[in-house]
């Protein structure tokens, strides 16, 4: 639970640093929407929901970057890490992802027919040789190295795909360190 307290944490320092302060700099701020109804004290799942939607916004922002094929297959391979990241993948749950990706805002920018393609194929080939298809996968996934902002969209597709089910399992934390080391991204970045 912690690391959701801690990922949150550094999205807002990420946020601010993107520099979408809003009124938390004007001073008064004591009254201001921070301090709304001890909301702090929410219980994780509010802070998940919370995190993965600033996730999808600072992915959204950034839409209009995002529209290499270096950023689509290795945010493909990056979905198929996490979804096989316990070494199995229930067909409802690759139905569900499949969902999650056509219907991401940003990944619209693509061909739905392409991202399932992709992301199936790496499925198949983690279902049929883990360490080799984990290999393949973050040879994709580090292609997308060269820029920082694609890099790290990669990382936020993956936790938005993660985070879906409102639970985040040791496995797709692993899965996404992984991904970060080959991105050359710190996975503290990402609370992981």
């Amino acid at each position: 639970m912690a690391m959701w307290d801690k990922i949150k944490d550094q999205a807002k320092t990420f946020q601010q640093s993107q520099g979408t302060r809003g009124a938390s700099g004007s001073g008064q701020g004591s009254h201001g929407p921070l301090q709304g109804g001890g909301r702090s004290g929410s219980s994780s799942g509010g802070s998940k929901a919370q995190l993965i939607g600033l996730f999808k916004s600072q992915l959204a922002s950034a839409k209009n970057e995002l529209k290499s094929g270096a950023y689509r297959d290795a945010s493909m391979a990056m979905c198929a890490l996490v979804a096989a990241a316990d070494g199995r993948v229930e067909p409802a749950e690759r139905q569900r992802v499949e969902e999650l990706i056509v219907s991401n805002e940003v990944l619209q920018n693509f061909p739905a027919d392409q991202l399932r393609q992709r992301f199936n194929q790496h499925v198949d080939r983690l279902l049929a040789n883990f360490e080799q298809g984990k290999a393949e996968a973050l040879q994709v996934i580090a292609k997308a190295a060269k820029k920082p902002a694609e890099a790290r969209a990669v990382v936020q597709t993956g936790m938005v795909v993660a985070g879906a089910d409102g639970s985040f399992e040791q496995s797709e934390q692993y899965a996404i360190r992984e991904a970060c080391t080959a991105l050359n991204i710190p996975p503290s970045e990402f609370g992981v």
